[in-house]
């Protein structure tokens, strides 16, 4: 009964405590919310603001320039007529001119004055009035066009925005695009990509805004899909999409699946979020974990290489106590260890050259590759219980630790080592090699994925979780993880597991 009482008690407290976790978590997204409200109106405010702005700007800028132009052809027309003016007040006093010219040669008013009038006086008299006919015909007044050149009607510019008007009062606000729907189905998953495909709202209900482009969102969730771990991670944004599809990259995606959103947009306004939906990449993506390599090993990117310290390069000298017979054995040579700095608590040390992973592995299945670098002579790459190795522990010596060992020093050499046993495998030094875990099926595989090998198979039972795990002596190895599992291995594997001993 007590027993009893306790549980019911213990189911009571986590039950409040989780409740009370997620009224703070309903508390704090309102917040959010309310916060994130007040930013958008204000935003959406100063943009209407900056709008109007512009459209009043883009009125007063055609009104200016319609003004210029009525202004430019009344000042044409006035710059015809105040020419044409002048040249009739011109006219006109040269008219005047003439007249009373004419008036004062036309001074015999009898017939008896001008019979009495000599022949000289004749001739002068008739010069004169031939003087006075070419001046009249020849004056302005008679080359001057009695019509005004232009008129002043103006009504070409009559302006109508009646019909602009009627635009203007109906101003609103953009339609808003309805949210589109992630189609599921036709969504690809492949390697350390999501191909997400939706479908625009319009081809859902027939309805829906004006789409210019997309938004996608992605954020790593945890297997469950719980919405805490949903809501702990930040989204991730891709932007200006203009397809109904695109491929998400990168190892933000693995080993965790992801939850993807999208939206359409345009011109400044964007739809609601489409319900959000869960796709599990299922590829194995992990990294070195640099805190636990060999302080001679460098970790960079998804490279290790050998740096001893205290040799340039890898022209290498065996001291000491190394012989020609301690040199053609299985296990990797070592050259005498040079002083240098202490190891961290977590580091490898003395002549374990190793480096681990930096993601477990506990159930299902695994699939990364390894490739030697151009210089390398000797490395191991397998899994181990992070527990079960020592600083000084190398790998395959102990029943916590299986690898692949290979080596091209002073002689070629390929084996597969256990709870240090070593197993000489008789194939050519793989210049790429894939490496499958089949957690529950309790299968490591170690594959020559240029010529399609099954190297070796190790069967067991893994009873913690395994962690990758790598040796590096002289050279260096590149890895390639986010790969899906093959989709021929089991099939591969079937076929071929005749081929080695599959106990160890």
């Amino acid at each position: 009964m007590r027993d009893l009482q306790i549980r019911l008690s213990l189911w009571i407290i986590t039950t409040l405590t989780n409740k009370n976790e997620e009224l703070q978590n309903f508390l704090e997204t309102v917040d959010n919310t309310l916060t994130g409200l007040q930013e958008e109106s204000c935003k959406v405010m100063s943009d209407l603001e900056a709008e109007l702005g512009q459209l009043s700007s883009t009125l007063e800028e055609k009104g200016a320039e319609l003004r210029g132009i009525i202004k430019e052809e009344k000042c044409r027309k006035e710059a015809e007529l105040q020419k044409q003016l002048s040249d009739g007040k011109f006219a006109l006093l040269s008219c005047e001119e003439l007249l009373e010219f004419a008036n004062q040669t036309l001074t015999i008013t009898s017939e008896e004055e001008f019979l009495k009038v000599g022949w000289e006086e004749e001739i002068k008299s008739l010069k004169k009035h031939c003087e006075i006919i070419w001046k009249v015909t020849m004056a302005p007044a008679f080359r001057l066009t009695t019509r005004p050149v232009v008129s002043e009607n103006m009504s070409q510019f009559t302006a109508d925005f009646s019909a602009e008007r009627v635009v203007l009062q109906r101003l609103h606000f953009l339609p808003v695009p309805k949210a589109p729907e992630i189609n599921i189905s036709r969504c690809i998953v492949h390697d350390n990509n999501i191909t997400v495909t939706w479908r625009p709202a319009s081809e859902v209900d027939g309805e829906g805004g004006p789409t210019e482009h997309y938004e996608l969102e992605y954020r790593k969730t945890n297997r469950d899909s719980s919405l805490r771990a949903a809501g702990d991670a930040c989204w991730e944004k891709i932007c200006d999409i203009t397809e109904t599809q695109v491929t998400i990259s990168g190892e933000s995606l693995i080993p965790a699946s992801s939850s993807v959103r999208v939206r359409a947009k345009n011109k400044t306004a964007a739809g609601e979020f489409s319900e959000s939906v869960t796709i599990e990449t299922r590829a194995y993506n992990f990294g070195f974990d640099a805190s636990t390599a060999h302080a001679e090993l460098k970790v960079q990117g998804d490279t290790v290489t050998w740096e001893p310290q205290g040799v340039k390069g890898h022209d290498l000298r065996l001291r000491g106590k190394e012989s020609k017979s301690s040199l053609r054995t299985v296990a990797t040579p070592s050259p005498n260890k040079v002083a240098g700095s202490r190891a961290g608590r977590d580091r490898f040390a003395g002549e374990s050259y190793t480096v681990l992973g930096d993601q477990e592995m506990i159930g299902g299945c695994y699939y990364w590759e390894l490739c030697p670098l151009a210089d390398w002579k000797s490395f191991s790459v397998g899994v181990a219980y992070r527990a079960s190795l020592g600083r000084f522990d190398q790998l395959g010596k102990s029943t916590g630790s299986w690898c692949l060992h290979a080596s091209q020093w002073l002689q070629s050499s390929l084996a597969a080592k256990h709870n240090n046993r070593a197993k000489a495998l008789d194939w050519p030094l793989p210049q790429r090699i894939g490496i499958y875990c089949d957690y529950d099926n309790g299968d490591l595989s170690f594959i020559d994925v240029d010529r399609l090998r099954l190297l070796h198979c190790f069967k067991t039972k893994f009873s913690q979780p395994l962690i990758p795990a790598f040796t590096v002596w002289c050279g260096g190895i590149t890895i390639t993880t986010g790969l899906q599992v093959p989709s021929f291995m089991e099939n591969f594997l079937s076929t071929n597991r005749s081929l080695s001993n599959l106990s160890q």
